[in-house]
């Protein structure tokens, strides 16, 4: 019965973060900044990705990416870095001085000018990601073709 208790908490956690990262996402799109800009023919589907990606960093959905956290998203990329090297990425966009990355700073850093090791990572990741999947039909193959 815990185990039950602890993943409706969790998944109820998990609905929270999202209508708070959603409310932001709406905050961005309605800034003359950002909404309906040349710089950003595709914003909402920009914000989406980015906060999906937030909440896949985010493991303990507390709305702050820490530097554990941050440590794991590194080496699950294969990215592995220093405890100071991590620091320094995250002072890169902290921009509230909390020695975490909340989603705003998250957001701010993707979709601001500034090149941060952090964005150019992700984005570097994104594309990879991108090449990586195939996409339609299957080429038909013959024994002979196989190595």
């Amino acid at each position: 019965m815990a185990d039950y208790q602890g993943g409706k908490k969790f998944r109820q956690l998990k609905e929270e973060q999202e209508k708070k990262l959603d409310e932001i996402n709406r905050n961005y799109l309605d800034d003359p900044d950002y909404g309906d800009s040349e710089d950003y023919p595709d914003l909402t589907s920009s914000l989406e990705t980015y906060k999906q990606q937030f909440i896949e960093f985010d493991l303990d959905s507390s709305g702050d990416i820490d530097l554990m956290e941050l440590k794991m998203m590194m080496e699950n990329m294969g990215q592995a870095k220093t405890h100071l090297e991590l620091k320094k990425m995250i002072a890169e966009v902290d921009r509230e001085n909390r020695g975490s990355i909340s989603y705003n700073d998250f957001l701010f850093m993707m979709l601001g000018k500034k090149s941060s090791v952090l964005k150019l990572i992700l984005k570097f990741e994104q594309k990879a990601n991108e090449e990586q999947q195939p996409s339609g039909v299957a080429p038909k193959r013959d024994i002979s073709s196989l190595p």
